[in-house]
């Protein structure tokens, strides 16, 4: 992977570490195809069993579209009459979401700092987000005259509603990490100097569950949101199904009848 995105796998945890402190790690193109390829790789990876999305220094998590890139790329657009600079979405930022959602094992976002636009957007496509509490966020798309992006208007809403969403959209502020915490945005918030570590704990101990049974959850969570109770039902039926032939099912049972921890194999 590029420098401007480091990738790391230990023990079955890939970490994902955005590594442009100097720009508040915003998203140049080379950042963005570094990303793109690096949550691929751990969503396709069967040695990886969880994911920690995190970033490097403490004052951003990501700030979004590299803004002074971009005023160079719209340029080249006018003279050139191409457009390709918004393809940006179709080819980064949607890859990207898709693979931190759709990944068959959960993916934890350790916030540091700031997160906005497509940054708030990545975080909201983690399973999990565990923040500092000096980090913030903020949609910012309204603030650069653009709509929303990296599947921010599809997991806001569902998060926190349709009405608080539209109102975070249209007028972009900075909501702090514990107003983030108070509206559901995040799951966990503790002081800076401590998120490291607790991210990691938190994301090592879903490395070594079953992570069958956290795939067939996610995908129980994501289908229930757009379909029917009773196709929700059949789906829990299929996915249950599949849980339960696994080998880290047969272990969890019988590590409960011995009174004993599970040790999961993944599978």
């Amino acid at each position: 992977m590029a420098d401007t995105v480091l990738y790391e796998v230990s023990d079955g945890l890939a970490t994902i570490t955005l590594n442009r402190p100097e720009a508040m790690n915003a998203l140049n193109v080379a950042a963005k195809v570094a990303l793109r390829d690096a949550v691929r790789s751990a969503a396709d990876d069967d040695a990886v069993r969880a994911v920690l999305l995190t970033a490097a220094g403490d004052r951003a998590f990501c700030v979004g579209q590299d803004l002074k890139e971009h005023i160079g790329l719209l340029a080249a657009d006018r003279e050139s009459g191409s457009g390709q600079t918004m393809s940006t979405v179709r080819e980064h930022y949607n890859p990207i979401v898709k693979a931190i959602a759709g990944a068959a094992k959960p993916v934890v976002a350790a916030v540091n700092g700031v997160a906005a636009g497509a940054g708030f957007g990545f975080a909201l496509a983690a399973d999990y987000r565990v923040v500092a509490d000096t980090a913030s966020f903020n949609t910012s798309f309204a603030g650069v005259a653009l709509t929303a992006d990296s599947g921010i208007s599809w997991t806001l809403p569902r998060v926190i509603g349709a009405g608080r969403a539209m109102d975070l959209l249209l007028f972009p502020r900075s909501v702090s990490a514990q107003e983030a915490f108070e509206l559901g945005i995040v799951n966990r918030v503790v002081p800076a100097a401590e998120l490291r570590a607790e991210a990691e704990k938190v994301a090592r101990g879903l490395a070594e569950g079953p992570t069958v049974a956290y795939s067939a959850l996610k995908e129980s969570v994501a289908f229930g949101l757009s379909h029917s109770l009773e196709e929700t039902l059949e789906k829990e039926d299929e996915l249950q199904a599949r849980a339960g032939a696994s080998e880290d099912h047969g272990i969890a049972v019988q590590a409960f009848v011995n009174k004993e921890k599970p040790k999961y194999l993944g599978r």
